[in-house]
């Protein structure tokens, strides 16, 4: 195989033999599965690209998937060499989910399951926030004169109208990894677990519910059932909540995608992918629905 990190300098692997394959995935890394003739499954975490344009704090993510793993929801840090950009994990058994998952009712409840046990697990090294998240962001789009949409600009009142519904009622904090697309969820038929935590930090947790309902092109059907799985019985508030965050999601994350296209040694047509949870923005923007949300959030809490 070429292209691949030092990992002969890995301490867990000196003096063993091993064979390594390339995982699929990681649009900020590169994924491999080593296995190790003594019976030693691992995964290692080769991190690629500029980790400041993307606001990415490495020593956070090894300290968070620790901590996740003592919440029992993540895969044990074996090892971590941040001078050569590689954190070793336990590889979960099980498979990676895809969209249409959710479909099913138990995987469902499994996933929801897992955020809520991380949530409540030991607190993490850092705080995430979306719209201090954002903000950077958008200063690196300008700053490093980035394409944007033409009609980004055009959202910034209605953006800080829901700043201000969310901080009138605001929440405590939990353990959120923050980026639960489908494909971050292991799930073995009997639980989920949770990877990746590149982006973890302590949070609201209804923006990790409305990161997934979003990533995972949930309908609204399935977002009151996901809602629901987590709190059990959910408020007005609540849902309102849970929707107003999958739109934070959308507009932030798609400054992402644009910083990616400009940035990213990988090839992927992130443009795209940032277009997809713009365009998805603009529309909660739009909807005549987007009032009576900043209402129930501002009013129930």
């Amino acid at each position: 195989m070429t292209d691949t990190p030092a990992l002969d300098r890995l301490a867990c692997l000196a003096g063993r033999s091993w064979r390594v394959a390339d995982l699929p995935g990681g649009l900020t890394n590169r994924n491999f599965h080593v296995v190790t003739d003594d019976g030693l499954d691992l995964v290692v975490r080769w991190a690629l690209g500029d980790a400041t344009l993307l606001g990415i704090d490495r020593d956070a993510e090894a300290a968070n998937t620790a901590l996740a793993a003592d919440a029992g929801v993540g895969a044990a840090v074996l090892e971590y060499r941040p001078e050569d950009s590689l954190l070793v994990i336990a590889f979960l058994q099980g498979r990676s989910l895809e969209d249409a998952d959710f479909a099913d009712a138990g995987v469902l409840e499994r996933a929801a399951v897992a955020t809520r046990l991380l949530h409540v697990g030991p607190r993490f090294v850092n705080d995430f926030d979306m719209f201090a998240r954002q903000a950077a962001y958008l200063r690196t789009v300008r700053e490093q004169g980035y394409w944007l949409p033409p009609g980004y600009d055009d959202h910034a009142d209605a953006w800080a109208d829901v700043r201000r519904a969310l901080h009138a009622a605001p929440r405590p904090t939990v353990p959120c990894n923050n980026d639960l697309l489908a494909a971050n969820f292991i799930d073995d038929g009997e639980r989920a677990r949770l990877i990746d935590y590149e982006y973890s930090g302590n949070n609201d947790p209804c923006f990790e519910l409305g990161n997934t309902t979003t990533e995972c092109n949930f309908s609204e059907e399935q977002v009151d059932a996901y809602v629901e799985a987590y709190f059990g019985a959910p408020s007005r508030a609540d849902l309102a909540r849970v929707r107003l965050q999958a739109l934070c999601s959308e507009y932030g994350w798609s400054l992402w995608g644009f910083i990616q296209a400009a940035a990213s040694p990988i090839e992927y047509d992130f443009t795209e992918w940032g277009m997809e949870r713009y365009e998805k923005a603009a529309a909660r923007f739009g909807s005549p629905s987007f009032t009576r949300l900043l209402e129930d959030v501002s009013n129930g809490g």
